[in-house]
């Protein structure tokens, strides 16, 4: 029989590809996610749903951990603005720093040298060769802003192309003027407040970058090493043996260490024994870190091997011994204690060498002074790096700005706790990251680097007569003329001619953390000091999605600096999305050459389909790398596509789901109602992949089931008009309202479907310009008293075992059967009677027994 279909505005072969370049352009043209700033100025907070979206790293190009957490956040946002409210998603862009200074020097094969002048007419080399060309650092700071906005543009493509919801006329750059003046302003107020302070002390060095580095970028390495053991000697021609990795560091050895209740050693403590080869006299001390099983139970203390030796040096008072300049060298001049002629010697062939050259050089001198007992002992070991660099961190003594974190006050560390415990994680075991990062704080947070692509700490000093600078008195800027750059501007009072002059100024060379800035991205986003009225109807935020690898940096700088700052938290919620892993079960990143461009994933597999595996990513879970997933959402959204078309081609659209009477039309709706509901409330939990599995679920049972049940009787093969429309328009209610549950995963296939019938529909309200400023569906409008859900599932199972019996009759499924028999209980039996015309038209059933049993329903199907 050929069946007439309704009108629709579907095409006769409708396709995926093409969708992202149609529908971004429409979006973009019709302002579908522009942010109502008015309305979250004057309206009531709670109307509005703020997101502290993570401003991505412009250092070269977006890998595919992008691609997965960013679409789980995106998700959110869609949810949320078709829940009603004014979405505030703003996007930034991470452009100072490191990492972008790493670019530049690759890039362009050029270093920064703040001894040259600028040169207005510098081009760099076409090809970069192995001697990078030394430029002025305003030259250097051009090229980085000039290669930023470059990979900014790339990077806005990109996320343009995967659909991310953004009003991208809020976007905001870390380097930028605003976010330039804001950083500088907080950290004005943590140096009124107290919280900000400048302190000389042993600080963790990268000898690659010449900068500071902070606790929260540290990364654990293992390495091999090998223990030496060195003999010091004692009073009374006595041997102390002492075991250790780093025996180069033996000229800025202060001390030797034992554990108090150590009896080896405990008749020591309290004496003096003189080191090997440098012969200098050094006490004997106990503290309780030294470790008795531990080598030999007895430690030397140097300035500095490792953290524990600041612990000890700073505990203990002991003196100061530094051998290794910042770059990662042997200092000219042996430190104070190697005075005699032989161990200044044997220091000159130490100076000037690396650490692993003097490790060398120092051995064979021991060697040869028969102070080297035994050979030494190969050990792998964990050594502490900077998380971007390639180079073992040293420690030298400098002078860095630090701001107060709790992790040397009792007080705030309890205040940030707290804090962690009134925000709500999803999922919820992601705060003990956070409590055990705040509970093992041992220090202060290092915020000063000595860098040049950021962020300047906005400080001049005053000279003294010998030109020495009065770090304890520093010259602060008015507030009003933020942004200021010390290292070019003059500070009141003074005139350009008196820098780095007796009785003049000079400018705090360094610049901030990328942290300091990234940590007030809620107030940068939020136009904290151009628009105090937006900031105040988006702050607190709703929302900080991010990976829970730097919970210890960025979350928690932000929750310090919003509680020192405001007194709050600076969101209600946290998601944390977890890595992406590749074949191997490690994590996928640039770093570490595994990661995979998602440019190409996009092109391949289509925008919506890459979505639909990071979507499927739970929340705080790592998620392997699957191709075959994203396989699997692009057939579900050609599915979608074509479901859409065969629907719409019937019509239903103009009857509204009160034209739903048949019982297995409204046990279709019950069904879907559940599956809203479930999805609702994943949503409000901000799991998205258990929204996605259920809507999913529903989905495939509305195709497989349902829509092959109720397809004869919508055609009108049987049946008479009410229950044709009835089915009609079940499937149209089904079909809108799947299509704006995934909405939020697969926006290009749902808008495509969404405009074949939106416009003009009295069920979607034709006035909506896009699915994604459509309503989200309500359970409430597809339930009625007495839908039972369990006649679909009745029915399903039997009409499962009809075509089972087919299949395995190797017959088409357009075979007529002679008779079905079902054995079920009475219930069961009377939710198949109910619907009965349906089965037996789709499995194209000739008779129909019916036969009360106890235990679970059974089909016979005799063909």
């Amino acid at each position: 029989m050929t069946h007439a279909h309704r009108p629709s505005g579907a095409p006769d072969k409708p396709v995926l590809d093409g969708l992202e370049a149609k529908w971004s352009r429409r979006w973009e043209e019709d302002g579908v996610y522009a942010f109502d700033a008015e309305r979250a100025r004057t309206g009531p907070r709670d109307e509005t749903f703020s997101i502290d979206t993570p401003p991505p790293t412009v250092s070269g190009s977006l890998h595919v951990g992008h691609v997965f957490s960013y679409t789980h956040t995106d998700a959110i946002a869609r949810y949320r603005r078709m829940r009603g409210d004014n979405v505030f998603y703003p996007m930034g862009w991470d452009d100072n720093g490191l990492p972008t200074e790493r670019r530049v020097q690759h890039h362009y094969g050029v270093r920064c040298d703040p001894t040259l002048p600028y040169d207005p007419d510098l081009t760099p080399p076409e090809q970069p060769g192995k001697q990078q060309l030394p430029v002025s650092r305003r030259n250097f700071i051009e090229l980085c802003e000039r290669l930023t906005a470059e990979d900014e543009k790339a990077f806005e493509d990109l996320w343009r192309r995967l659909g991310l919801s953004v009003d991208w006329s809020r976007t905001y750059r870390t380097i930028g003027t605003e976010a330039r003046a804001l950083s500088q302003r907080a950290f004005l107020a943590d140096l009124a407040r107290g919280d900000a302070y400048l302190a000389e002390a042993p600080t963790l060095w990268d000898v690659t970058f010449r900068t500071a580095v902070a606790q929260a970028e540290l990364e654990d390495r293992e390495r091999p090493a090998a223990y030496h053991r060195l003999g010091f000697h004692g009073a009374g021609g006595r041997t102390v043996l002492i075991e250790t990795t780093r025996p180069e560091l033996l000229p800025a050895c202060v001390a030797l260490v034992a554990h108090p209740d150590d009896e080896r050693y405990r008749d020591l403590v309290g004496t003096t024994v003189r080191t090997p080869l440098f012969d200098v006299e050094v006490p004997v001390v106990a503290h309780h870190l030294a470790t008795p099983d531990k080598g030999t139970g007895i430690a030397m203390v140097c300035t500095f091997g490792d953290t524990t030796d600041v612990t000890w040096w700073r505990e203990l008072r002991l003196d100061t011994r530094p051998v290794i300049g910042w770059d990662g060298r042997f200092l000219a001049e042996p430190p104070s204690g190697v005075d005699a002629p032989d161990a200044v010697a044997a220091y000159a062939r130490l100076a000037g060498a690396t650490a692993h050259t003097a490790r060398e050089r120092i051995v064979a001198l021991l060697r040869d002074s028969g102070e080297l007992h035994g050979a030494p002992r190969p050990v792998t070991h964990a050594v502490k790096f900077f998380e971007k660099g390639d180079k073992p961190l040293e420690i030298v003594t400098t002078r860095q700005w630090y701001v107060r974190n709790g992790g040397r006050d009792e007080e705030l560390r309890d205040e940030l706790l707290v804090r962690g415990q009134e925000l709500t994680w999803h999922p919820p075991h992601m705060r003990v990251r956070y409590d055990n990062w705040v509970a093992g704080l041992n220090g202060d947070w290092l915020i000063s680097r000595q860098r040049f692509f950021g962020v300047p700490i906005p400080l001049w000093y005053p000279l003294d007569a010998s030109g020495a600078p009065d770090h304890a008195h520093p010259i602060v800027p008015d507030v009003a003329a933020l942004p200021v750059d010390p290292s070019a501007q003059t500070p009141p009072g003074y005139d350009a001619a008196q820098r780095d002059e007796p009785h003049g100024f000079t400018g705090d060379p360094d610049v901030m953390d990328t942290w300091a800035t990234s940590s007030l991205t809620p107030q940068i986003a939020g136009r904290q000091l151009a628009d105090p009225e937006l900031f105040a109807g988006v702050f607190p935020m709703d929302l900080r999605p991010q990976a829970h690898e730097i919970i210890r940096t960025w979350l928690f700088a932000t929750v310090l600096r919003a509680h020192t700052g405001h007194g709050t938290l600076p969101w209600r919620h946290t998601a944390i999305s977890g890595w992406i892993l590749d074949p191997d079960r490690k994590k996928m990143s640039k770093s570490k050459g595994n990661a995979v461009t998602p440019a190409d994933l996009l092109l391949q597999h289509g925008s919506d389909a890459v979505r639909y595996w990071a979507a499927s990513g739970r929340p705080g879970t790592d998620t392997a790398f699957d191709t075959g997933q994203m396989k699997i959402g692009r057939r579900l959204a050609t599915k979608l596509l074509n479901v859409g078309r065969f629907v719409l081609g019937l019509g239903g659209g103009d009857l509204g789901a009160g034209a739903a009477t048949e019982p297995l039309d409204r046990a279709l709706l019950a069904d879907l109602a559940d599956a809203v509901e479930e999805a609702t409330a994943a949503f409000d939990d901000f799991d998205y992949a258990r929204a996605l599995a259920r809507v999913e679920a529903f989905f495939w049972r509305f195709c497989d089931d349902y829509v092959e049940l109720v397809k004869a009787r919508a055609y009108g093969d049987h049946g008479d008009p009410a229950a044709r429309d009835s089915a009609r328009a079940t499937l149209f209610t089904a079909l809108d309202t799947v299509v704006r549950l995934f909405a939020p995963v697969l926006p290009f296939v749902t808008e495509e479907i969404w405009s074949w019938y939106a416009k003009g529909s009295v069920y979607a309200k034709g006035s909506v310009r896009s699915v994604h400023r459509s309503s989200w569906p309500s359970a409430e409008r597809l339930r009625a008293p007495g839908d039972d859900a369990a006649v679909l599932t009745t029915a399903s199972e039997v009409i499962a075992a009809v075509r089972k019996a087919k299949s395995l009759a190797k017959l088409s499924m357009r075979a007529e059967v002679g008779e079905v028999v079902v054995h079920a209980r009475r219930e069961a039996l009377d939710r198949f009677s109910l619907a009965e015309a349906d089965v037996r038209a789709a499995g194209r059933v000739g008779a129909v027994s019916l036969r009360e049993a106890d235990g679970d329903l059974r089909v016979e199907v005799r063909l």
